[in-house]
């Protein structure tokens, strides 16, 4: 995803500089004309804006409290922003961090998948303090279709929560739903064709019940990241007092699919993991 984002920067004529800890997957960035930086610190070093979209929150702690992360350079960029979807108490940390350093901080997780990182359709999910969206602002609306302003520090991320539970729901729903329509005789296609324009209809419909139908199982997103989203929003949720089955029920299905080596696949690989459930 994040390749594709910084292409949409540069063919916007935004200068980048960009990190990966794989240089060989900023190959085709660097021949269309960004350059290389060594670290977090030196791609952020005397940046206007320093962005990041990595796996975990760790690698976001990484990126930019570690020794050579955002803030260790010399001249930190005026607006930090990460776009992964991490902890909101990490966002919160990381504001701070950023404030100590005179720099403004911004969690804007995104939505949409592989497909909306290509288009430049993503949900953008947005919290921080509004100069600093409002200065950012630009940026967003060459990544996003959808860009909102969710509250303060952490709001963004909570509001991702809020995404991933959805997405969870409607997964599960949509393995279940195959599966019925197979066992039951129906050529799956056709059922979709009648039931993705209907009240069922979503975005899990649209765009990853097609690839579970041509069997591909390449990830738009990772099972390995979206059991970590679901294990953040299951331990918001208890800190909020809240009891989820739903939620709970759908992060132990995707334990169960990353423990039978489907880690690497796509979240509609699900289905593999439910159609193996019923030969057992």
């Amino acid at each position: 995803m994040g390749a594709s984002m910084a292409g949409h920067l540069l063919e916007a004529g935004h200068v980048l500089r960009i990190h990966t800890r794989t240089r060989a997957k900023a190959t085709d960035l660097l021949e269309r004309g960004a350059t290389w930086a060594d670290s977090p610190r030196d791609a952020a070093d005397s940046a206007d804006v320093a962005i990041s979209i990595v796996g975990f929150p760790d690698d976001v702690e990484a990126v930019h409290l570690g020794d050579t992360g955002t803030l260790a350079a010399d001249r930190p960029p005026p607006i930090l922003v990460d776009m992964t979807t991490s902890e909101p108490d990490l966002a919160v940390r990381l504001h701070e961090a950023a404030a100590a350093r005179g720099t403004s901080f911004l969690d804007a997780p995104v939505s949409g998948g592989d497909i909306g990182a290509r288009r430049g359709t993503l949900s953008i999910m947005v919290g921080g303090d509004d100069p600093a969206v409002a200065a950012v602002q630009p940026i967003f609306d060459v990544l996003g279709g959808t860009v909102v302003h969710q509250g303060g520090p952490g709001a963004g991320q909570r509001t991702k929560i809020v995404n991933q539970i959805l997405v969870a729901a409607s997964m599960m729903g949509a393995a279940e739903a195959v599966l019925f329509a197979t066992r039951a005789g129906l050529d799956p296609r056709r059922v979709l064709d009648s039931v993705a324009s209907g009240a069922a209809g979503s975005w899990t419909l649209s765009n990853l019940v097609p690839r579970m139908l041509e069997g591909d199982f390449e990830p738009g997103f990772f099972i390995d990241h979206f059991v970590k989203d679901l294990g953040i929003a299951v331990r918001e949720a208890r800190g909020l007092g809240l009891d989820l089955p739903g939620l709970a029920l759908a992060e132990r299905f995707y334990q169960e699919a990353r423990r039978e080596g489907l880690g690497a696949k796509g979240t509609q690989a699900l289905l593999l993991l439910m159609e193996a459930r019923q030969q057992s």
